[in-house]
């Protein structure tokens, strides 16, 4: 069946996140007295979201006292400087431009809360022209489970049969999978060397984001 929606995970997929966050988190660990951490440790802890990071910076876990508060003033600086360095991967403006000249739809699914999402889409100018923008808290679960993808499909009125995921983390895939769509694995995004995309049964992978002109 043709590919009539193209859906995106956002950080390390869509949009190259990395350098804000890591400005982000190094600001934590100086107000914490702490060395801060090179670009290259923290971006493979991208996808995975604040408390992969946090783990990276201060070998801290979700339950350990103070995490809250690290991870509270960690996003909220974020928030603050969501797009001083953050734009779009190499390709993908001009990606969307074919999509759109194409009448095919394009939408973001990513676990990033809303509260993250919608500010950082807006100030990308990415927002009014996504037929559907699902967020990690849009929807009763995140991703793995399959009902964001699943909700993307239905706002944007296309069967999951002919959706295309696109994503660079195996809960990406898993996602995709579970939720009835066709996958691509991002290798140009935040991989790490104990991710194993040629393990995950996505239905291809790319180098660049117009490789998925290819599979339309």
């Amino acid at each position: 069946m043709p590919i009539k929606c193209v859906l995106f995970d956002l950080d390390g997929t869509f949009a190259d996140t990395a350098a804000d966050l890591h400005f982000a988190l190094n600001l934590v660990l100086t107000r914490q007295g702490r060395e801060t951490v090179s670009f290259e440790k923290v971006r493979p802890a991208v996808s995975h979201g604040s408390q992969a990071m946090l783990k990276v910076a201060f070998d801290i876990e979700p339950d350990d006292v103070g995490f809250t508060d690290l991870q509270k003033d960690f996003l909220q600086i974020y928030l603050n400087n969501i797009a001083v360095y953050t734009k779009p991967f190499d390709g993908m403006e001009a990606l969307i431009k074919e999509l759109e000249q194409r009448e095919i739809h394009w939408g973001i699914v990513t676990n990033k809360p809303a509260w993250l999402t919608d500010p950082l889409m807006q100030k990308l100018g990415m927002n009014k022209r996504a037929s559907t923008i699902v967020s990690g808290d849009t929807t009763p679960y995140a991703k793995p489970h399959p009902q964001p993808i699943l909700h993307a499909c239905q706002q944007s009125g296309i069967d999951p049969a002919q959706t295309l995921y696109v994503g660079d983390a195996i809960r990406d895939i898993e996602a995709g999978r579970n939720a009835g769509t066709k996958t691509l694995v991002a290798l140009f995004g935040y991989l790490g060397e104990n991710d194993h995309p040629g393990e995950w049964q996505a239905d291809g992978q790319i180098e660049h984001p117009l490789e998925i002109l290819q599979w339309l």
